[in-house]
This record gives structure tokens, sequence and C-alpha cells, in this order.
């Protein structure tokens, strides 16, 4: 009995976080996760230098030009890069406190890989990416278009956690990023999902907030890049998990398209 009420309690939870996201009705048919009518609520922000027209029906916007990841790695697999990050000493984190690197977890060869900040208290403490509270509703949110976080790749921009959970610093990006850079490159996503700031900014080569580059797609190598907010922003702002869950939606259909 205590099994079935327990069952009943996790469905019942599904259901109330799969309302948040803005979902009014269930199907058995996995293509409703994916639906293109959005009630007119596709970005229509003004086209910029960088963008395709907006006549285009992908209404795709092509990041700045930067370093292609392929002249960065020549790796042939996740371990040799984890190797050559080894115990890292390239940024001023190592002596702040860190416990572990966190490398990244998931698919080595998924379709779609997400990209977030850096670890937490609890990612340093387990060594394995989104795995406190944002990284609970992240398993949600991968959950909602049908996929588990085993079929996904999940990785951060910083690999070390920043004392207090405060920003990353210009240096430490540029310490880390090379890294990031070499698992897209062995992990050949068709979608990534940057997952706020400094992630899109840092795939994207550009300071925009999340808010006006989020609603657009854009292309870093040879993957199309969704820009949203990040699961811990969702937390403290569950209003903006509808938006969130339209940019879920668009990684979808180019993963099915």
């Amino acid at each position: 009995m205590g099994r079935n009420v327990n069952s009943r309690d996790q469905l019942a939870e599904h259901l109330k976080f799969l309302t948040e996201l803005g979902i009014d009705g269930l199907s058995r048919d996995r293509g409703w996760r994916t639906s293109g009518r959005e009630s007119g609520r596709e970005s229509r922000t003004v086209p910029q230098a960088s963008e395709l027209p907006a006549s285009d029906p992908a209404s795709l916007a092509v990041a700045p030009a930067i370093p292609s990841p392929s002249s960065l790695a020549n790796d042939v697999d996740l371990p040799s890069i984890r190797a050559d990050l080894g115990d890292c000493t390239r940024c001023k984190l190592h002596t702040l406190g860190r416990r572990q690197i966190v490398f990244g977890v998931g698919n080595p060869h998924a379709d779609l890989m997400f990209v977030g900040e850096a670890p937490g208290r609890d990612e340093d403490a387990q060594g394995i990416p989104f795995v406190g509270r944002a990284g609970q509703l992240l398993t949600k949110m991968i959950e909602a278009i049908g996929l588990t976080r085993d079929e996904v790749y999940i990785a951060n921009v910083i690999k070390c956690r920043p004392p207090e959970n405060r920003n990353p610093e210009p240096d430490e990006v540029a310490a880390c990023e090379p890294f990031l850079f070499r698992q897209v490159e062995m992990i050949h996503p068709k979608v990534i999902v940057a997952l706020g700031a400094f992630a899109a900014q840092t795939l994207l080569k550009t300071q925009d907030s999340i808010s006006r580059l989020r609603g657009r797609i854009y292309t870093y190598s040879s993957a199309q890049v969704i820009p949203t907010f990040h699961p811990a922003y969702l937390l403290r702002s569950p209003d903006r998990k509808r938006d969130a869950w339209e940019d879920l939606k668009k990684a979808k259909s180019l993963l099915d398209g």
C-alpha cells in the first residue's frame, strides 16, 4: 500500500511540474511534446547583423566567428580530455576550496548536450554535474521532452566550484573553456541547450543577457544552440518555466527534424 501511495505522490508531483511548464494536456503520442503550435509565442526580436533574414523559416542566428573546436582537439575520446585536464591548477579555483573536478556525465554520443555554468556544493561533493536542487529540476526538464539523463550529455563551462557559488571570473572561464570546446567536439551533438548566461555567452562569444539571447536558435560549430534560463534561476523565478518549456520544445523539434 505504501508503495502505491509513493507512486501516486510522484505522479502528482510530476503533473504539477508539467502544469508549471504550461503543458495543458497529455497524450500517449510522444510527438505532443514538440508541437509547433505555440500560440504566437515565437520570438519576434529585431534581426541583428549576426542573424539570418527573418523570412528564413529556420530563423537561425549565426554566432560570431570563433575558433573551430576541431582546431583545439584531436582527442579520440572523453577520457583522454579528462586526462589532459588532470588535477587542474590552471586558475585560482584550485586554491579556493574546490573538492574535486566535475567533468561531465552522460552519453558520449548524445545528440543533445546541456551546458551549464559551474558546479555547486552538491556537484563538488559528488563529482557529477547537476545533482542538487537545480539538477533535479533539469532532470525533470529532460524527462518532459521524452528523454533521460543517460541519453544526453551534461557539462559545465567551469569544472571547479567557485567559492560560495559566486559567478565565474573571466580568467577562470578562459582557463576552462577549451576543455568544454573539446567535449563538444568529441560528443558532436546536434543540439546544445545553453543553461544560463555564462554558458550561452561562452559558446556564442557575446555579452548579451540570457533574456536577450533566448527565443532564437544559434549555431556553434556543427551544433544548433538553444539558450535558455538556468534551472537555478527557474527555482527562484518559477513564472519563467513556461519560457524554458518553449525553448525545450525548440530543442526537441530540432532533434526530431
